[in-house]
């Protein structure tokens, strides 16, 4: 069975969705470490520039998987959108 044009869309369409999933994982990732951060600046408050520091690029860091799924997305969407 060949695969049609219109299953192309379908499955560029489906892997769209599914690559929105992945920014689920940033969110928690950061929360938690927002959570953290909370508490170490609560029992050091005197750390609080350090801890802030790496609490951000940590962030930074857990968030780009999130920019990447979200590329992926609007790609996938861009071939659905030329093939429709």
């Amino acid at each position: 069975m060949e695969p049609t044009i219109f299953t192309v869309a379908a499955f560029a369409a489906l892997g769209a969705g599914i690559a929105m999933i992945a920014g689920i994982g940033p969110g928690i990732g950061q929360g938690y470490a927002a959570g953290k951060g909370v508490e170490a600046v609560g029992r050091q408050p005197e750390a609080r520039g350090p801890i802030t520091l790496t609490m951000l690029l940590g962030q930074a860091v857990a968030e780009t998987t999130g920019i990447y799924a979200f590329v992926i997305a609007f790609i996938l969407i861009g071939i659905v959108n030329r093939i429709i």
